[in-house]
């Protein structure tokens, strides 16, 4: 199952009045592996709440954080991008900054939850790492197909194209099925084979 709000941050999914499909799903005690996105706001009172709620119902629950790419590419708001082509000329050193700050962050929430549930039961999906190794290896002229950081956006805001749209899929599967996704297929990807492969092998090592 699935719940989206667009640009949201977890707890207005827990405070969605109506049709609220997460609480629903996690109260019936049959979900496996819970998935959230994380917003830059954290801490979110929303995954902790999924949490209590989820490991009440299923003790055996894992739950997933995505760490996401930075938003605009920079954490100081007086920097952002404001045209896509600027990701051209943004260093993997100050990309990589951004992502160790949110990552930071995440963990600051995330291990207080898992001490108070007596075990490992909330997981980071670093995402934002596995995206920053992606355009490096752009840069590198590593990733066949794509010459630019641009390439990878649709937007300054940093919308995903085809290519980190497959990256975080990977992701996401290795860290709910703890399988190397190489040789997976994604029906209707935009991507070609030689970088499915490379993207697999991204998402595998990173996560």
């Amino acid at each position: 199952g699935t719940q989206g709000i667009g640009g949201s941050r977890v707890i207005q999914h827990w405070d969605l009045a109506s049709n609220n499909k997460a609480k629903a799903a996690l109260t019936a005690g049959e979900v496996d592996v819970f998935t959230m996105a994380a917003h830059l706001a954290i801490p979110d009172d929303g995954i902790a709440n999924f949490t209590e709620l989820g490991l009440t119902h299923n003790p055996n629950l894992r739950l997933l954080v995505q760490a996401s790419w930075f938003p605009f590419d920079v954490a100081i708001p007086e920097k952002k991008i404001r045209e896509n082509s600027q990701r051209d000329t943004m260093l993997i050193s100050d990309l990589q900054n951004a992502i160790d700050g949110w990552r930071t962050k995440l963990e600051s929430q995330v291990d207080p939850l898992n001490k108070q549930h007596h075990r490992q039961a909330v997981f980071i999906v670093p995402v934002g790492d596995a995206v920053v190794k992606l355009r490096a290896m752009v840069i590198d002229g590593k990733f066949p197909g794509i010459k630019t950081q641009s390439e990878l956006f649709t937007d300054p805001i940093g919308h995903a194209g085809p290519h980190v749209q497959a990256l975080a899929a990977y992701c996401n599967y290795v860290a709910i099925y703890r399988e190397n996704p190489v040789g997976l297929k994604i029906p209707g990807s935009k991507t070609t084979d030689a970088q499915h492969e490379i993207l697999q092998k991204l998402a595998w090592e990173t996560v």
